[in-house]
Formats: structure tokens, C-alpha cells, sequence
């Protein structure tokens, strides 16, 4: 796939993250190893283990990270398995962790109906083993299931129309695509601006489909118990229902000192050059 993936915040996490003297760096969403390659080359003594439930993200980061032999594991697995599938490796504990919760570029790019125009089938699954895809949820739940996760998940005021709309069309036949799904989305809200009109349902469809706040709570409670003495957890998140959670369980956790009073947000010039990056937010705490 020749979709290029850019990482977020490189530097902010290069220089709030990692020491030179950690030895062990878990990076439980490597992506296109955007992040894990940078911090290879910066810090040789590093070694990592990068984490995707999503097979092409371990083999776009696999020819990203050719270079670094003997340093780096790559293991397809959801971070929420993270003492599991981290003990099946006789890893115990390790200096620092990096969860950056967005989806990458080839994703969008990947024709599984992430991406408003996809025309293939509505899957949005980032692990293509499980079962639930948003084909199921558009098509199968119920209109007060749809509410339920537009207005939880999405934070869309507008939930009702919406899931209206989506079990109207469905009647006549089932959504199949995400194009066919946008464009319902688009005629429910009748509005249009900078953002899509259908940004807040696909959050929310995505949510549900992957689990993606359960695996949040599930994974950093298992990174906050591993991490080692004044090891590190990052984590970058794109919305406030990711970020929430963060932030609670950070405050919260009497081992971790919170080093990101505030959150880390990307400058101007990374969000000129890269748009999806306006929303994320950098969090940092360090175990006492």
C-alpha cells in the first residue's frame, strides 16, 4: 500500500517520552512505525516492541523498520491484550509506552470504509478477524441502539434524525458502503461547513465496531501496572471521549506523577502540513 503515514507530535514525544538510558520502549500502536523509527534512530541503544491489531499497519511498519534489525519485535495483537500478549514474550515490565489512539493514513486510505468516499464494502474493522463490522451495526441494531452509539459515541446532537434516516433507508436495502452511509448522514443534517457532516457518526460506528474505548481503559491499566520505576506513558488521543479517559485514569493512579499539567498540542506549522493532526492531544505521566 503506497499511502504515506505521517506520525504525529514526533518530536514532543522523542523529547517527553524517551530517555537515553531506557532500554526497553513499547509502542502499542505502531502504525506505519513512524514513531518507532524515529525513536530507533535517535536513541541506538533502544530497543522496541510495536504492537497492531491491524495486519497491514505491521507490514507497512516491517519495511519501515528493515533497517533496525535485533532491536525491534513487531507482534499483531490490540493493546488491550497488552499483559498477554506482552507476557507470551516473557516481558515483564518495560521503560516507557507510546498509545497513539488515532487511525493511521492507510487505513483511511485502505478501502474498508473508514474514508466517506470508500465505494467498497462498510467494514471498519481495524483487526479483520473479528466478527462485528459497521455493515452489522448500520444494518442490524435497532434505532435506539444507533441513538444510543451516535449520541454516546459520536457526540452528535443530532443522533435521532440520524439513526431515523439510517433504518429508513435500510428498509429499501441494506447500506453496504460508506459512501451510501455518508451520503444518508449528509440529507439527515441537512448542513455542511469546514468538518464533514459525517465525521461524528463514523467516530461513533468506528467506536463501537472496534471497542475502542474499552481497549483504552484496559491497555493503560496494564501499561500503568508494567511500566518500570520513572518509566514513561504516552499517549496521544484525537478526541474528547479518548482524552477523557486518559485523564482520569492519569489523576486518578496513585503511582503515576502527571508531567503534561496540560496537553501537548501540535504547533501551526505541523497542522498546516498535516491536517489530521489539529486534534490530538499528548499526554504524559511518569511512575513514581
Amino acid at each position: 500500500m503506497s499511502v504515506a503515514h505521517v506520525p504525529v507530535l514526533l518530536e514532543e514525544v522523542a523529547n517527553n517520552l524517551v530517555s537515553g538510558k531506557d532500554k526497553l520502549f513499547i509502542d502499542a500502536t505502531v502504525g506505519g512505525g513512524g514513531h518507532s523509527s524515529y525513536l530507533l534512530e535517535k536513541y541506538p541503544s533502544l530497543n522496541l516492541i510495536g504492537l497492531d491489531m491491524d495486519e497491514d499497519a505491521l507490514t507497512t511498519a516491517g519495511g519501515r523498520l528493515r533497517g533496525f534489525e535485533g532491536r525491534v519485535t513487531l507482534v499483531r495483537g490490540n493493546f488491550r491484550d497488552l499483559r498477554e500478549l506482552l507476557g507470551g514474550m516473557n516481558v515483564l515490565s518495560f521503560d516507557g509506552i507510546l498509545f497513539d489512539l488515532g487511525f493511521s493514513t492507510f487505513q483511511m486510505g485502505g478501502g474498508r470504509g473508514f474514508s466517506f468516499n470508500d465505494d467498497t464494502f462498510l467494514d471498519m474493522r481495524m483487526d479483520d478477524r473479528q466478527p462485528l463490522t459497521a455493515y452489522d451495526v448500520v444494518n442490524s441494531y435497532s434505532f435506539e441502539a444507533l441513538q444510543k452509539v451516535i449520541t454516546e459515541y459520536g457526540e452528535e446532537y443530532r443522533a435521532a434524525r440520524i439513526a431515523k434516516a439510517i433504518t429508513e433507508e435500510r428498509r429499501k436495502r441494506p447500506i453496504s458502503t460508506a459512501k451510501e452511509l455518508s451520503t444518508i448522514v449528509l440529507k439527515a443534517k441537512r448542513k455542511t461547513g469546514r468538518v464533514h457532516p459525517a465525521t461524528k457518526t463514523f467516530q461513533a460506528i468506528r467506536i463501537e465496531v472496534n471497542g475502542e474505548l474499552d481497549n483504552v481503559r484496559s491497555g493503560l491499566a496494564d501499561a500503568i501496572d508494567m511500566v518500570r520505576p520513572t518509566g514513561r506513558i504516552g499517549v496521544i488521543s484525537f478526541h474528547s471521549l479518548e482524552d477523557r479517559i486518559v485523564k482520569e485514569m492519569f489523576r486518578m493512579s496513585p503511582v503515576l506523577s502527571i508531567i503534561t499539567k496540560k496537553p501537548i498540542r501540535p504547533g501551526r506549522p505541523e497542522i498546516l502540513m498535516n491536517p489530521r493532526a489539529r486534534s490530538a492531544k499528548f499526554r504524559v505521566a511518569e511512575k513514581k
